[in-house]
C-alpha cells in the first residue's frame, strides 16, 4: 500500500523534530516522491550521513510502501 506525503513527513519529523520537510509527488501515484529536508541535526554531517538519518526515520518503508524518494538534505543557512 503506497504512503502519502503527510505520512512520510510525520515519520521524518518523529526522528528529526526540527526538520523542515517539503515533499512533492513526482508521478501522482503516491509511490515516487522528491523530498527536501532541512535540519540543524545535519550540521557537520556528510551528505551520506544526512540521508542515512532520513532513511532511518522512514523505518524500513523504502523499497516497500515507498518505492522511490529523491532526497535533498541540508543544514539551515
Amino acid at each position: 500500500m503506497p504512503m502519502d506525503a503527510n505520512e512520510i513527513e510525520k515519520l521524518i519529523k518523529s526522528h528529526i523534530p526540527d526538520a523542515k520537510v517539503t515533499i512533492r509527488d513526482l508521478a501522482g501515484d503516491n509511490d515516487h516522491y522528491a523530498a527536501i529536508v532541512v535540519s540543524e541535526a545535519f550540521r557537520g554531517k556528510s551528505r551520506v550521513q544526512q540521508h542515512q538519518m532520513v532513511y532511518q526515520a522512514l523505518q524500513g518503508q523504502m523499497g516497500g510502501a515507498l518505492h522511490a524518494l529523491a532526497l535533498q538534505t541540508s543544514a539551515p543557512e
